[in-house]
């Protein structure tokens, strides 16, 4: 499998770019409607104000570029061949946007995205050669990889999805979620407007968005005034009062005893479960009563799943299977050939 990670971020831009990186994934720019966008990497890096809406629908913008962007990764690899595609929603939202996502996919043909960014010659219209389309839960993403990936989970298990926009959570069993367990919540986004508004008091943030401001809570450290500020003791501090204010209480409030007697394996999977602070949180609540499993990629489980699921429903060993995860933070290609 080949896997592409960047930033779910995007902004118009008018502006020629040319030769600014020679990795195609952090390079892509998409003409939308006559209006040119940077999308993901190059976004972060060339962009004023790279942003997204939150849990985004299928007719906002942000989503489409980025569903575009996706396809376009896509294309290098499909040649000619058909591509059965499979992306998701998370459990809130699912039944709200399948129908209207699935009908805009189907409606694309051909994707124009300028190549000088990362070498190439200009303009170019690719072509969009769509031969299934799938559309599933978020959670069954991940879920399909436990299964079927290299953590090969067998039996009942619970999953918690910790992504930037969205919490949610389960018990899966070999038939399936059970229905009274799902539950969802505010998503680290949580964690890191609390942290942005704890720095605003001591210092001048300038005009960095949440996103930009995402990737330096991660990294630990920020730099305001030419002056390297370490982030850790907040990043800390946070993480556990989001889990204190957010995701304990919304367990014990769906979760039963009756539950923690069909599993003892809980799974971490999304953005969070890159952070120690946030994952301790839920050692400490389940010491003796759960093990803690967390994938070696945690970012990519959906996608994963999704390419997977692609795999299982194509038509043709000659189909090129895609799983495209377009999360709040980071959107996932996941390409099998």
């Amino acid at each position: 499998m080949k896997k592409f990670l960047y930033p779910s971020v995007s902004e118009s831009f008018g502006s020629t770019l040319v030769n600014v990186t020679t990795d195609r994934s952090a390079g892509i720019k998409i003409q939308h409607e006559k209006e040119d966008y940077i999308i993901g990497h190059l976004a972060l890096s060339e962009g004023k104000a790279p942003h997204k809406g939150i849990n985004s629908a299928p007719d906002d913008l942000d989503y489409q570029l980025l569903l575009k962007s996706g396809l376009v990764i896509a294309a290098d690899y499909a040649l000619d061949k058909p591509i059965s595609l499979t992306t998701g929603f998370p459990h809130a939202t699912f039944n709200i946007f399948k129908t209207a996502a699935s009908d805009y996919i189907s409606k694309l043909e051909t994707i124009r995205q300028d190549t000088r960014p990362y070498g190439g010659p200009g303009y170019e219209d690719v072509e969009v050669n769509l031969e299934r389309i799938n559309i599933i839960p978020e959670l069954f993403g991940s879920i399909i990889t436990a299964r079927e990936g290299d953590m090969n989970i067998r039996g009942n298990m619970f999953v918690v999805s910790l992504g930037y926009g969205t919490l949610e959570f389960g018990l899966c069993t070999d038939n399936g979620f059970i229905q009274r367990t799902l539950n969802s919540g505010n998503g680290l986004r949580y964690a890191i407007d609390s942290a942005m508004k704890e720095m605003a008091t001591t210092h001048y943030l300038g005009l960095r968005t949440e996103h930009q401001f995402d990737q330096a809570l991660k990294n630990g450290s920020i730099t305001i005034n030419r002056k390297r500020i370490d982030l850790t003791e907040i990043r800390k501090t946070v993480m556990k009062q989001y889990y204190s204010n957010v995701i304990s209480p919304l367990i014990q409030n769906t979760w039963i005893d009756e539950d923690f007697n069909k599993s003892s394996t809980l799974i971490l999977v999304g953005g969070g479960a890159n952070y120690p602070e946030l994952v301790n949180c839920f050692h400490d609540e389940f010491k003796g009563l759960l093990k803690i499993e967390i994938p070696d990629d945690p970012l990519t489980m959906a996608s994963t799943g999704y390419c997977l699921h692609s795999a299982n429903k194509r038509s043709s060993p000659d189909t090129l299977s895609l799983g495209l995860d377009i999360g709040n933070a980071h959107t996932c290609v996941t390409i099998l050939e």
